[in-house]
């Protein structure tokens, strides 16, 4: 059973997401005025993580859709990495941290999920190491706690999947996507006078 902690995770976290999100909407950057090469690059950087971390986040769902606590995942990104889905996360956050074409989003991004990620991941796999024993501890031996091994990748020819529930894994993947679209509505809102910035970054 999922201790009081992780059942408040989600609604922890999107509480802090939409905190993100307002920030996110009432800034702008400095470089805009200054440098528009770095407001280019930075944006560029940011659309490319995003785009492979929804693409990581519905590879990851296609082995954990329906099987989530029932089944130890061990193959696809799951055989490089025991938290991929954690990966691909950061990438997007960072990802939407550079679409605001500022510094000061992605570094603090990155302290947050440095300091969050760590506490998260010890909570669930000792959950994990209750459901399965001896299987998750040889896991663990093998696996890295979060960065990918790419010479671990490996897959199986075939594989099972849940379609309800990695219907509903799927849109979640697309949370950062979203979360650009926000910004960059804010930002032609801006441009015609009818959002302000309240704060502004480099």
């Amino acid at each position: 059973m999922r201790t009081r902690y992780e059942k408040l995770r989600i609604p922890l976290s999107r509480g802090l997401a939409v905190v993100a999100v307002f920030f996110l909407m009432f800034s702008s950057s400095r470089w805009e005025e200054t440098s528009p090469l770095i407001t280019t690059m930075l944006f560029t950087v940011g659309m490319l993580l995003v785009a492979v971390a929804s693409l990581g986040r519905m590879w990851c769902s296609v082995y954990i859709a329906g099987y989530k606590d029932r089944t130890l995942i061990t193959a696809g990104p799951y055989s490089m990495s025991r938290n991929p889905l954690y990966f691909f996360s950061m990438l997007g956050a960072l990802g939407v941290g550079c679409c605001t074409e500022a510094f000061t989003f992605p570094v603090l991004i990155l302290l947050a999920m440095a300091l969050y990620y760590p506490l998260v991941i010890r909570k669930e796999e000792r959950r994990l190491q209750e459901y399965f024993g001896n299987a998750f501890s040889d896991y663990v031996q093998r696996v890295p706690v979060f960065f990918p091994k790419l010479a671990l990748f490996r897959e199986p020819d075939t594989y099972t999947v849940n379609p309800r529930a990695y219907r509903r894994h799927m849109f979640s993947a697309l949370w950062f996507v979203w979360l650009v679209g926000l910004i960059e509505l804010a930002e032609g809102l801006k441009e015609i006078g009818w959002l302000r910035s309240f704060w502004h970054c480099y």
